[in-house]
């Protein structure tokens, strides 16, 4: 069930400043948070919750690290579908949605319809992978997979100025 949104509010510059600080490390204590942004910590707890409840924070998450959890391979996988109707694209978005491989999933402009990042413990998991989501798949007219060599950065930290 999706929680209702509270209408979208304009960020002043103590919400970016504890955005910069919580995407950089959403553990941060609330009383550190207050510290360097000169508010209380009862402040920004309200900030924050404020800000969830409005969709600015989608959600908090842990970043894993793909070789301590076996996850060997990452992909980046430019997928082209046959056409771009609505259904197509719909079914498309729901199958990579609910793929638990697809760490991420954009649907782009510029002669490919997604770009997605998949993790696989191997190759032959991968293989896998690709059979179910494309190769089986009748609205996927061609892929093309480019395998990471080095993770040289992650994360979703968004500059907020």
């Amino acid at each position: 069930m999706t929680q209702a949104k509270v209408p979208a509010r304009k960020l002043d510059s103590f919400d970016r400043a504890i955005l910069r600080i919580i995407q950089r490390d959403n553990k941060t204590p609330q009383r550190s948070i207050a510290e360097a942004v000169n508010l209380s910590a009862a402040a920004v707890q309200r900030r924050i919750a404020a800000m969830e409840a409005a969709g600015v924070i989608e959600k908090n998450v842990a970043v894993l690290d793909t070789a301590a959890v076996a996850m060997g391979i990452t992909a980046i996988v430019e997928v082209h579908l046959g056409n771009e109707r609505l259904q197509t694209v719909d079914a498309a978005k729901a199958l990579f949605r609910d793929a638990p491989e697809v760490q991420q999933c954009y649907y782009v402009t510029g002669g490919t319809s997604f770009v997605l990042i998949i993790v696989s413990p191997d190759m032959v998991s991968y293989e896998a992978t690709t059979r179910r989501l494309f190769a089986q798949n009748e609205a996927v007219a061609s892929f093309r997979t480019l395998v990471a060599l080095d993770r040289v950065k992650t994360g979703s930290e968004i500059i907020v100025p």
